[in-house]
């Protein structure tokens, strides 16, 4: 009795140590909370800002690294704090300048991003561009306001003209751009360092539209000259007035749309000075002009030195070959060659011719027994053959 008594007293205290144990793992008060882990800081980069002085065609690029940018702005300091625009791309990782900078000048970068959990950062940068040695200008011939009333003549060339001599032409090339309406195929042709001329195989067809472009701005030209800004215009051909000079029959025919339209007596340049042949362009008109043979070399006291006042000039060449109006030869025209080069007609035909030829006009001389017109003498371009032309001289 005694002994069973005993035996479950001691079965009671154990299960009683076991619940208090049990409670005790149960709830000790010692367990820690969650633990959380913050994102790291956005990190922003400017490519540009870490090597030279970047070319002002090349943009300015901000990328944001774990994390997304928010605003970023670029200024000039030297243009009054004017910003620069730019698109910044769907997932706000990039930012990327669209307009074009300036030579020699210093852009302040301030770029904001933040990460994941919407930390903000702010980052400064400075971008310099490069200053180069010079720069030169692609200026267009004819000038588009010139000819922004009468358009242009079938025989007009296409003039990028370089205020200094281009030595990288092959690269500066690619950077010329013709569209023609309706398309007519041509090609650009260098008549010197600094002129690039483009034209088609045959004239321009009447009625078409000719826009033309020149992205230089930020172009290596060659030997520390850089191209100052781009610069387009737009043409457009007007009628056909082509004017045939004939040497052998002293008589000039003119030709409307292919169309003869009237014929008249001339005199071209004497065996002594004989007009250059092949097609030539009227590039200027002048009602009245001052002409001196010392300009080119025949001065006072040479037998054959001439100063003149002329009347109703059309400039066809750049070495002093013009149609004109030449009262003192009008009985030799129809007869005989007796010019010192150019297309010598009477006072009213002269008229006549000015009143209907202008920019860009064709005068073809033939039979004058004077040498080809050469490719630089404004203009030459319809002596070099097509084959020779298409394939361009850039390299050459």
């Amino acid at each position: 009795m005694t002994l069973r008594t005993r035996t479950a007293g001691i079965v009671a205290v154990v299960a009683l140590t076991f619940l208090a144990t049990a409670c005790t793992i149960g709830d000790t008060g010692t367990s820690e909370p969650p633990t959380t882990t913050q994102a790291a800081p956005a990190s922003i980069a400017v490519p540009a800002a870490a090597g030279a002085p970047i070319n002002p065609t090349t943009p300015i690029v901000v990328t944001a690294t774990g994390g997304r940018l928010t605003t970023v702005t670029v200024t000039n300091p030297a243009d009054a704090g004017a910003p620069v625009a730019g698109a910044l791309a769907p997932d706000g990782t990039r930012w990327t300048s669209s307009a074009p900078l300036g030579y020699g000048s210093t852009y302040t970068v301030v770029a904001d991003a933040v990460n994941p959990d919407g930390a903000p950062v702010e980052q400064t940068f400075t971008v310099t561009t490069m200053t180069p040695g010079s720069t030169a200008y692609a200026n267009v011939v004819p000038a588009p306001e010139v000819v922004a009333d009468t358009g242009i003549g079938v025989g007009q060339p296409m003039v990028f003209q370089f205020t200094s001599p281009v030595a990288n032409k092959a690269a500066v090339q690619e950077r010329l751009h013709v569209t023609t309406t309706p398309p007519q195929p041509g090609a650009w042709y260098w008549t010197d360092d600094q002129n690039a001329h483009y034209r088609a195989a045959t004239y321009w067809a009447p009625g078409t539209k000719i826009h033309v472009e020149a992205d230089v701005f930020g172009v290596d030209l060659g030997d520390g000259v850089f191209g100052a800004e781009n610069n387009a215009a737009d043409y457009t051909v007007h009628d056909s007035w082509v004017a045939k000079a004939d040497g052998a029959s002293e008589v000039l025919t003119v030709f409307h749309n292919g169309v003869q339209e009237t014929s008249m007596p001339m005199s071209l340049g004497s065996p002594d000075h004989p007009s250059h042949e092949g097609p030539h362009v009227v590039s200027d008109r002048q009602q009245s002009i001052i002409m001196d043979s010392c300009t080119y070399g025949v001065c006072a006291g040479d037998p054959d030195y001439y100063r003149e006042k002329v009347d109703l000039n059309l400039r066809i060449s750049n070495d002093g070959e013009f149609v004109h109006s030449a009262p003192w030869s009008v009985g030799d025209q129809g007869s005989s060659n007796v010019s010192h080069g150019c297309v010598n007609l009477a006072p009213a035909n002269a008229q006549w011719m000015f009143d209907h030829f202008g920019i860009g006009d064709v005068v073809e001389i033939t039979n004058s027994g004077g040498p080809i017109l050469p490719v630089w003498d404004t203009y030459g371009d319809w002596e070099v053959p097509w084959a020779e032309w298409q394939a361009g001289n850039a390299t050459g």
